[in-house]
């Protein structure tokens, strides 16, 4: 009895309803395995919003995913993103006024691994610095100050970095983190003049996580069924 209504509700997935415009949101993507993708768009308030399996960080995919929350009536003011470059690309091409703010845990936890953990080198542990204070800044004047500290570092270092031509895995990754945080500047500090836009994903990374949790307990879940599985999922569980 219990098999045949588990059943009847995989084959008859929630029917998606219309959006109404929301104001901030998260998005992320993640992996269950190799190459099964899930996506999802989180609002700060409501929870899940949407969420789809079977589809990765592709531009295709992505173009697909937004496209369908763009037809359902999402028009999102702000969406938090981790800063790939196919995301970024993808929610400009769908909503083109969309202010997107750069997950700063990302920033900071991409940066802290290119510059390593005991970096020898002067640059590298000035740079590291800087990426573990970047999560602290909760004030214009704080971010002023630490703009002013990268300034700094930039004039005294970052030229030298940019034209050497030294090799290696440690140099190579150094002007990897360089290049990312110059780049990131100005989708870093949104939070600052919008309190309602999250500076970070951890909201929707957690959300994953408990998703990870529930779903290892139906390893013997068929795969024509996951798609269902999901979809309830977010029905049910949007937080």
């Amino acid at each position: 009895m219990v098999r045949a209504v588990i059943s009847y509700w995989l084959k008859h997935p929630p029917v998606q309803i219309a959006l109404s415009p929301t104001t901030s949101c998260l998005f992320d993507g993640t992996y269950l395995q190799r190459s099964h993708g899930l996506l999802a768009m989180m609002d700060i308030h409501q929870g899940i919003l949407a969420g789809t399996y079977g589809l990765t960080e592709k531009p295709g995919d992505l173009e697909q995913f937004f496209g369908a929350l763009a037809t359902r009536g999402l028009k999102p003011s702000s969406v938090t993103v981790d800063g790939n470059p196919n995301v970024l690309r993808a929610l400009r091409k769908q909503w083109s006024n969309i202010i997107i703010q750069r997950c700063l845990v990302h920033i900071q936890r991409q940066g802290l691994m290119w510059c390593r953990r005991f970096p020898k080198r002067l640059d590298a542990r000035k740079l590291r610095t800087l990426f573990l204070t970047v999560v602290t800044i909760t004030t214009n004047n704080e971010r002023d100050i630490w703009l002013t500290q990268l300034a700094s570092w930039e004039a005294r270092y970052g030229n030298r970095i940019a034209t050497s031509r030294e090799t290696g895995w440690v140099f190579s990754d150094l002007k990897r983190a360089r290049c990312m945080l110059l780049r990131a500047i100005p989708g870093m500090f949104h939070y600052l003049d919008h309190p309602e836009i999250p500076r970070t994903t951890n909201g929707l990374e957690g959300y994953f996580g408990r998703l990870k949790d529930r779903y290892h307990d139906h390893r013997g879940l068929a795969q024509t069924n996951r798609s269902a599985y999901f979809q309830w999922y977010f029905y049910l569980c949007p937080r």
